[in-house]
C-alpha cells in the first residue's frame, strides 16, 4: 500500500478554489444577491471527474471522441426567502443520471438525463449543452456555453406548484403544473493565468424560463421569467 499510494496520487489532477456570484435567490426570481461559490474540478486519469456542475462522473465508454458516463449529481432546490419566504422550503438532494459527449476541435457537445432520488426533488430533467474552450493567447481562454433543458411535470411541480398550505400563508393562488417546462442558458467566461498555478476568472450569463415554469405564479407574479448571473473566481491548478 505504501509504495501504490503515490501512483494514485499522480492520477490526480485539477483545481480548487473560491469566487463571488451576483445572482437570483432561485430559478426564476427577480431579487438578486451576493453568495461565495466553490470551485471544484478534479480528475483521476480518464476514468472519473468531479466538478460542481456535473457532480461526480465514471467514464465508462471511450470510443474515439465519444464518451458516455454516468453520473451522480445534485440539486439545489429552492430556499424560502424573500418574495417567497412564505412558501415551504424545497429541499434539494441527490441525482443519478447518464451524459454523453463528442469532442470535436475546440466544442465539446453533450446530452444528459437524470432524475432525483432523495431531497423534495420529484421527476426528471433533460438538457444539451455545447461547451467552445478557444485560447486567445497563451494566458488567456475563453469559454462560451450555450444550452438547453426540459424538465418534466413532477420537476416543475416541485419547484413552482403553489399547493394550499402555501397559497393560505402567502395570499398567492393555487398552481399546479399541467406539464413541463424549457430552460434556455448562455454563459462565458474569460480566464487568465496569474501564474502556472493560479488563474483568475470573470463569468457572465443569461437564463430563461419557459412553459409551466414561467407561467407559475412564483415566476409571472414574483418573479421573471429571465434571471442573469456574474461574478469572479480565483483557483489553484495542482
Amino acid at each position: 500500500m505504501a509504495l501504490a499510494t503515490p501512483a494514485l496520487a499522480d492520477r490526480w489532477q485539477g483545481s480548487i478554489g473560491a469566487g463571488i456570484a451576483y445572482a437570483p435567490d432561485y430559478a426564476g426570481s427577480d431579487d438578486y444577491d451576493s453568495r461565495v461559490l466553490p470551485v471544484l474540478n478534479l480528475t483521476y486519469g480518464d476514468q472519473l471527474s468531479i466538478n460542481v456542475r456535473d457532480g461526480i462522473e465514471w467514464h465508462a465508454v471511450r470510443q474515439g471522441n465519444w464518451t458516455a458516463s454516468p453520473f451522480i449529481g445534485y440539486t439545489f432546490g429552492r430556499d424560502n426567502k424573500g418574495d417567497i419566504s412564505q412558501f415551504e422550503k424545497v429541499d434539494g438532494g441527490a441525482t443519478l443520471g447518464l451524459r454523453v459527449s463528442y469532442q470535436h476541435g475546440f466544442w465539446r457537445y453533450s446530452l444528459a438525463g437524470s432524475t432525483a432520488v432523495s431531497g423534495d426533488m420529484e421527476g426528471a430533467t433533460f438538457s444539451g449543452r455545447a461547451t467552445l474552450r478557444t485560447p486567445i493567447s497563451e494566458r488567456l481562454l475563453f469559454v462560451l456555453v450555450p444550452s438547453i433543458s426540459y424538465s418534466n411535470e413532477k420537476w416543475t411541480n416541485s419547484l413552482y406548484g403553489v399547493s394550499s398550505e402555501d397559497s393560505a400563508r402567502s395570499g398567492i393562488a393555487t398552481y399546479a403544473p399541467d406539464g413541463g417546462y424549457w430552460h434556455l442558458g448562455v454563459n462565458a467566461s474569460l480566464s487568465y493565468a496569474l501564474t502556472p498555478e493560479w488563474t483568475a476568472t470573470g463569468f457572465i450569463g443569461a437564463t430563461h424560463l419557459t412553459g409551466s415554469a414561467a407561467d407559475s405564479p412564483i415566476v409571472d407574479e414574483l418573479g421573471s421569467q429571465w434571471q442573469t448571473l456574474s461574478g469572479v473566481s480565483l483557483s489553484y491548478r495542482f
